[in-house]
Formats: C-alpha cells, sequence, structure tokens
C-alpha cells in the first residue's frame, strides 16, 4: 500500500497502552462496530454471556447492548453499536455511532465479515481516520476456510500497524487472543485518506494485502437457493410457507405458557382475596394490581417466542433474501420490505411487531409501519370476532369462517392504505431504496436466540409494564366506585338464601350466586364507568351501540377481549361467557323500551366492524409513545383509528338498515 495516499502517525503515537482501566480506574470502555451480518452481536454474546444489560441510546430507540468482558487485566465494558455500512450516513443508526465515537472511548473493536472481507473495509478506514486506538476482529473465519478464502492476518497487522485476529464467533475460535488484544489496542500506522478516489484505491489494496492468492470455492448451492428465495413469485410462495409455519408454532405453542401465565395470576388473585378481608383494598390488589400485571404478563410468552424465531431465521440468512422479495409488494403504499415482518408479527400481537418496527432504518417509514401495525388483526381481538360471528351465523360456520377472514383482509387494507395516506402527507419524503447486504447461509445460534427473546421480553417488561400496570388500577377505580348499595332484588335473593340455607344448600348457593350477579350489575352501571356509558351513548347511538354496549368499548382499552367479559357482566352479572344460558341472555337481552335487543344483527356487523379498525389496546398506544418518539405519535394513532373505525361502522348500519337488516 506505498502507492497509497494516506494520513500517517509518527511511531510514538503508534501505542495506546494498557486499555483495562481508563484514567479514573473505572473499566475502559470498549465500542463494539461493524456492518449489518457481520456476527457483532454473536461476538457481545460471546465475550459478555449474561453478563449484559439492553438500554436505549438516549433520544432513541436504538438498544445499546452494554456487557462486561473479563481480562487477565481486569474488566472491560463492552457497547454493542447497530450495524451501519458507513458512519458518515445521513441515518439514524450513523449519527448514534458517530457521537458515540465521538466521545473518545477508550478502544474501538471493528468487526469485519471474512466472507467478504473488501464490502467491510470501507468502514474501518472511517474509523480509522479518527484516529482511535482500535483493533480488528475478522469474523466467521471458518466459513471463509470453506469456501477457499484465505485471510493473511499478520500482512493486515503489519501494514496497518494495529492488532488483527481471526475468529469465529460462533465455535469461539480465537476469542482468547481477541480478549487479550482488548487490552492493548493501538493507533493505525496509517489511515485512510479523504476522496472517493483515494479511498476506493485504499481500500483495494489493503483488501489484497488482507486476502492471499487463493481462488473462492464454487458455491453453486448458494447461487441456486439465492435464484429461489428472491424469485418474484416462488420467493413470495417459499415466504408464506415460512410465515405459515412461524405462526402456526405461535399460536399453537405460545397458549401453552400462556395459558399457565394466565391461570397462576388468576390462583395467585384468589389467593389474595381468600387472605385479605373483602373491601376497597383487596379489590384494588386483584382487580387492579395483579389482574393488570397479569394482562401485560400474558403477551411475554408472544413476544419473547416471536423473537426468538425470527432470530433464528435471521441468523440463517434467509430473513434478509425475504425482506428482500416483499420489498417490491410495499413500496407502492410507501413502506419498505423491512415493514412485512412487524406487520406480519401484528397478526399475533401489535407488541412485538411495533417492537421490530426497530430494523426499520427510515425514521418515516419506521413511524408510519408504527402507526399502522394495531390494524392488523390480533390475537387479542379474536375473542370479539367469536362472540360477533356467533351472534350472526351460529348455526352457518361457513359463513362465519368467511366472515374472519373479511376480518383479516379488512384490517389489513385499511393498514396499508393508512401508511399510503401518511406518508403523502405528514410523513412525506423519498424512500430510502433498499440496501440490503445478503449474509451467508450458516447454522442459526439457538442460544443468540434465547438471548434475542430475552433481551426483548425485558424491554416489554420494564418499559410498558410500569405504564400498563397504573392504567389498569385508573380502569378498575373507574368500575369499583362509586360504590353502589345492594339493589333490592339482591336482598330479598339473600334473604331467601338464608332462610333456606340449612334444608337446602344447593338452592341458596343458586340464590346467592344470583344476588352476586345482580349486584354486580347494579355496580357496573353506577359506577363512573356506567356513568361514562351513558354519557357517550348520545355519540355512539349513530352507529347502534347504547350504554352497555359502550361501557364494554370503553373497558375494552385495557385489552380487547376484555370486551366478551363486559359484556358478560353487563347482561348477567358473570363474567364467564361460556357459562350455562349466558350466550343466549346476551342475544336475547332488551334496550331500556323492553323491546328492541340491544345486539341487532345490524348492530353485530358495525361493532364488528368497529373492533376490527378500532384502537382499543393502550398497552399497544404506551409502547407507540415510546418506539416513535413521544406521545403526539401514540394520540395521532388513537384518533386516526378510533375516526376511520367510527365512520367505518357509520357505514356499515347504514347500508345493513338499507338493504333490510335489522
Amino acid at each position: 500500500m506505498s502507492d497509497t495516499p494516506s494520513a500517517s502517525l509518527g511511531p510514538s503515537d503508534n501505542v495506546a497502552g494498557d486499555a483495562a482501566h481508563d484514567a479514573s480506574g473505572h473499566p475502559a470502555h470498549v465500542i463494539l462496530l461493524g456492518i449489518p451480518n457481520t456476527g457483532k452481536t454473536t461476538l457481545f454474546n460471546r465475550l459478555c454471556g449474561l453478563r449484559h444489560k439492553t438500554a436505549n441510546f438516549p433520544g432513541t430507540t436504538l438498544e445499546s447492548r452494554i456487557g462486561s468482558v473479563k481480562t487477565e487485566a481486569g474488566a472491560l465494558r463492552l457497547d454493542d453499536l447497530p450495524g451501519v455500512y458507513s458512519i458518515e450516513l445521513n441515518q439514524h443508526e450513523a449519527r448514534v455511532c458517530r457521537e458515540t465515537l465521538e466521545g473518545s472511548p477508550d478502544a474501538v473493536c471493528v468487526v469485519l465479515d471474512a466472507t467478504s472481507l473488501p464490502r467491510n473495509l470501507q468502514l474501518l478506514g472511517e474509523v480509522l481516520r479518527r484516529r482511535l486506538p482500535t483493533v480488528v476482529a475478522i469474523n466467521m473465519i471458518d466459513l471463509a476456510r470453506r469456501r477457499g478464502i484465505v485471510i493473511n492476518t499478520e500482512a493486515m497487522e503489519a501494514e496497518l500497524g494495529i492488532p488483527v485476529v481471526a475468529i469465529s464467533a460462533r465455535s469461539g475460535e480465537g476469542i482468547d487472543r481477541l480478549t487479550s488484544a482488548l487490552t492493548n489496542p493501538r493507533y493505525a500506522r496509517t489511515t485512510m485518506p479523504s476522496g472517493a478516489d483515494g479511498e476506493r484505491a485504499w481500500v483495494d489494496q489493503l483488501a489484497q494485502v488482507a486476502e492471499a492468492d487463493t481462488a473462492p470455492l464454487d458455491d453453486r448451492l448458494t447461487d441456486r437457493l439465492d435464484r429461489a428465495f428472491t424469485h418474484p413469485v416462488l420467493g413470495i410462495a417459499v415466504f408464506a410457507i415460512v410465515m405459515t409455519g412461524v405462526f402456526w408454532a405461535l399460536f399453537r405453542l405460545a397458549t401453552i405458557p400462556m395459558d399457565f401465565i394466565d391461570s397462576m395470576f388468576g390462583q395467585f388473585g384468589a389467593w389474595v382475596a381468600g387472605v385479605l378481608p373483602e373491601g376497597l383494598i383487596t379489590s384494588m390488589l386483584v382487580d387492579g394490581v395483579i389482574a393488570g400485571v397479569g394482562g401485560a404478563a400474558v403477551f411475554l410468552p408472544q413476544i419473547c417466542l416471536l423473537f426468538f424465531l425470527f432470530s433464528l431465521l435471521e441468523d440463517t440468512g434467509y430473513l434478509a433474501r425475504a425482506t428482500f422479495v416483499v420489498d417490491r409488494l410495499l413500496r407502492p403504499f410507501g413502506l419498505p420490505g423491512h415493514a412485512f415482518i412487524p406487520l406480519l408479527s401484528s397478526h399475533a400481537c401489535a407488541l412485538p411487531g411495533i417492537m421490530a418496527a426497530r430494523a426499520i432504518p427510515d425514521r418515516r417509514e419506521r413511524i408510519a409501519t408504527i402507526l399502522v401495525a394495531p390494524f392488523m388483526t390480533c390475537s387479542a381481538r379474536l375473542p370479539v370476532y367469536v362472540l360477533l360471528t356467533t351472534l350472526l351465523f351460529r348455526d352457518r360456520p361457513a359463513l362465519a369462517a368467511l366472515a374472519f377472514t373479511g376480518c383479516y383482509a379488512l384490517g389489513a387494507l385499511a393498514g396499508v392504505f393508512s401508511a399510503l395516506l401518511f406518508r403523502r402527507t405528514i410523513l412525506r419524503g423519498e424512500g430510502r431504496p433498499m440496501a440490503l447486504e445478503l449474509p451467508s447461509y450458516k447454522r442459526p445460534s439457538v442460544r443468540d436466540a434465547l438471548m434475542s427473546a430475552w433481551d426483548r421480553g425485558l424491554v416489554f417488561a420494564k418499559n410498558a409494564g410500569s405504564v400498563i400496570l397504573a392504567i389498569s388500577i385508573v380502569l378498575w377505580w373507574l368500575a369499583a366506585y362509586p360504590v353502589s348499595q345492594p339493589s333490592v332484588g339482591s336482598v330479598v335473593l339473600t334473604q331467601g338464601a338464608a332462610m333456606v340455607a340449612e334444608s337446602q344448600p344447593k338452592q341458596a348457593e343458586e340464590l346467592i350466586a344470583q344476588a352476586e350477579a345482580l349486584d354486580a350489575t347494579a355496580q357496573l352501571e353506577h359506577s363512573f364507568a356506567g356513568i361514562l356509558g351513558h354519557a357517550v351513548e348520545p355519540v355512539m347511538a349513530p352507529i347502534g351501540f347504547d350504554w352497555r354496549i359502550s361501557i364494554g368499548v370503553l373497558s375494552s382499552f385495557a385489552a380487547r377481549e376484555v370486551f366478551v367479559s363486559t359484556m358478560a357482566v353487563v347482561f348477567t352479572g358473570e363474567d364467564d361467557i361460556e357459562g350455562a344460558g349466558v350466550f343466549e341472555r346476551i342475544r336475547d337481552a332488551k334496550r331500556d323500551d323492553g323491546v328492541t335487543p340491544v345486539i341487532t344483527r345490524a348492530t353485530a356487523w358495525s361493532l364488528l366492524v368497529f373492533f376490527v379498525l378500532a384502537m382499543q389496546c393502550l398497552p399497544t398506544l404506551v409502547l407507540t409513545a415510546r418506539e416513535a418518539g413521544g406521545w403526539k405519535w401514540a394520540g395521532l394513532q388513537f384518533v386516526w383509528m378510533t375516526g376511520v373505525a367510527y365512520g367505518a361502522s357509520l357505514i356499515t348500519i347504514t347500508i345493513c338498515h338499507a338493504v333490510g337488516v335489522t
């Protein structure tokens, strides 16, 4: 590289010294940097194991993994920065990397991919130009050997004057040498010059020095797989099959821990209710705190399993190919291929879908995806769909199934067209072209996938859980206050139960259950939630909702599936929709005039459309505010989705009345 123009450092500037501790005696700060798909996070996990935590960079939603690396010279603090192709780009991730490097870390470890070394050297040159103590880790050296690629680390180290270590983060090869090198980083002897031509010449000549004169083996299998996975038709078919398998596993496997968590919190709540005396404090703990925490925790298995499966797919190298294929489908709506995974994930739950949007590089495209993700039909809507389609098609399962399919299609269409509107108005701007590195195919790491799932679960539990708990307590308070007195009917039933308790204990239990049902219905009607239901009834009346349905709509903001149990309580005083006769009593319930059914066929259609499109999930709003960068986006999401739902419900019930459906 003697003919390459470069900036030179004096010999005395070449040594950085022991980086195990900084001047204050604290563990030295080491930055881990690399382009996407170089195995950087795998290396981080290998170095740190479980000695790490996940946080956000200040002012961003980008995750920072911060870990501790044990060395003979002491512990190092290791920061895993987002993967970037260049730290000079005008991107959110690049800005985070630049600001971190400007903080003068004690060392920078640049991770390069041994199977495609020339494409990695531009980033290395940009780091060296900042004159920071540096170590180079050439990862996936085992894959390079299998492909006939030989990396001359000694020649590269002699040319640059910094430690260059060949490693395999997956197998652990070279990790000990890298750990030792991290405690003794060095300043580069030469750096990449400025100017496009000089940079190109520097990269080309360094690649010639680093790669020995060996021809890579012909990898026809990779070429054949790429042709299949990126084909406009076959690629989409393969993607559909893979995603069907993922969501089959999600719905089949996640239900087991979800049911366990739900049962565990239910039993814990029952135990607390049995230990503590009856009263509002006990009710707050059982129906507010425990039920609120349980309502949030029940989503954790879905979130963790989804990210575990996606991490495995990403590690194999397949997910990058799938993203490339789907890009051409979503581009007309202003969304990139990266958005498909978040939108698809949202069919299980909008929470992991919104969290998955972090992978979208462009900020405007990322926010648009977050805003429309809740339009996708999530599993929490399914109990509502079951109730309403059963009311509409009691003995016609084929039509009920068709209605289910229509709900999924309506939500998806509303989502993509809303994204198109946002991208042409408040989020206007040219979409970023798809720049995607197709990684090598390799065996996925179960260990890394488990750690990714663990990280995502902790992020959700820490950031969303506390707000969800507070909201749940507020909703409990609205339903519990003011405390209503027992109704006359309840008093009569209780007295009757006392009279026959000794002679007919079973009948006494039935009378007490009826009395409690009457009290539960009266309490809900006269509570603040009931008052709100009556207050919003004039607004809801045009779309067919009376005050009782309005209570169900309001209560479902805690979670959509709460609507079903709320309807059971309102109409029967019981919260079990599967109880004897409960469904029939909901179907036959009359309005205040005693004649008109509360839920007519037209009302059921209107209610079904409303639940397909409305934003009725406070946990999702909380996460939107966090991931999009403020409550203004959550507010916009709520107003837009509620407005679309109301307008569509109004059109639906109007059409029903026009064609004679009552």
